[in-house]
């Protein structure tokens, strides 16, 4: 199974061909995980509603959100956030260890092997795709969140305004004219559903020569590389809600031809939780309605640049949101 992992993580446990942005992991971390989480089967109604999250930044974040909402619907939450990577806690979910977590409507391709499947290229038909899919397993999709956390290409501020380079066609006719060196991961550039993706769609070919392969997956060292034109790189592999991308002066380009899935961030639940909480959508939908990719952007870089807590900058943009209500 190839799946997306954590924003800001490496990627996964062996090679294997496709998309592994997402890694999987398992074994002694799982089993600890069911050890530390109250068990669903058989409990009370009145026990936490337990939230989890992958071991992120924006997964803290959106962790911390949601339960917040939760808790200002007077329902007890557990937070059970930063747990680890995609496999744990779907996993977790799954089993009932969970009853709630942020995911992404793109991992559903790889969780159920679908992944060719043009429907995932495009928010709203990914989002059906993955309720559809997901919904077999007992699990319900609440509403997204309009912001794609996709594989994207950052280019150093000042040769985007000196090339005029805001898509990806732009993107590929300074390649074109060699004028880009890229830093990114291995996954990134041998992965079909990455750069050669992106070049197929624009048609274009970056040499080898031309690119500086990390075997990390970590965008916090390809963005600030593009940033600061270290040897030579002016172009670098980045999430499209990353954080510091303002604060580096990059410029993210533009995929108008869709050439990679889709990833809109909404909380996952139990169908057997719902049931017992329906009016959870009405209280989360608002919310994560109100999350484009310039607002994560945002958020997240109140985290990774200004160095505050996940927490704390969950609290912060729920205060008047939870006021209003």
């Amino acid at each position: 199974m190839l799946v997306r992992d954590t924003f800001l993580r490496p990627c996964c446990p062996k090679a294997v061909p496709g998309l592994r942005r997402r890694a999987l992991i398992v074994g002694a971390g799982a089993a600890g995980l069911a050890a530390s989480l109250p068990r669903g089967a058989g409990a009370a109604d009145a026990r936490p509603l337990v939230i989890g999250s992958k071991s992120d930044t924006e997964g803290a974040i959106l962790g911390h959100l949601i339960a917040g909402v939760l808790e200002g619907m007077g329902l007890p939450v557990a937070r059970r956030l930063g747990l680890g990577p995609t496999l744990i806690v779907r996993s977790a979910l799954l089993s009932g260890e969970l009853d709630l977590y942020p995911e992404y409507t793109g991992n559903v391709a790889f969780f159920s092997g679908t992944e060719t499947d043009p429907a995932w290229k495009a928010g709203e038909t990914a989002y059906a795709a993955a309720r559809r899919l997901d919904g077999a397993r007992g699990l319900v999709w609440l509403g997204r969140a309009p912001a794609d956390n996709t594989w994207c290409i950052a280019v150093n501020g000042a040769l985007a305004r000196a090339e005029a380079l805001a898509s990806m066609a732009d993107f590929a006719r300074a390649v074109r004219a060699d004028r880009i060196r890229l830093a990114a991961s291995t996954e990134f550039v041998e992965s079909p559903a990455a750069l050669p993706a992106f070049e197929a769609a624009y048609g274009f070919r970056l040499p080898s020569a031309r690119i500086v392969s990390l075997p990390s997956g970590d965008t916090a060292v390809t963005a600030r590389a593009a940033a600061e034109n270290i040897s030579g790189i002016n172009a670098g592999m980045v999430y499209g809600t990353d954080g510091a991308l303002s604060a580096l002066d990059l410029v993210v380009m533009s995929d108008p031809q869709r050439a990679q899935i889709v990833y809109e961030p909404a909380p996952v639940i139990r169908a057997s939780i719902l049931e017992r909480h329906p009016a959870i959508p009405a209280a989360l939908d608002p919310l994560f309605a109100a999350l484009d990719a310039a607002t994560l952007r945002r958020l997240n870089a109140e985290v990774a640049v200004e160095g505050r807590t996940a927490e704390a900058v969950a609290a912060a943009w729920l205060g008047p949101r939870a006021a209003a209500r």
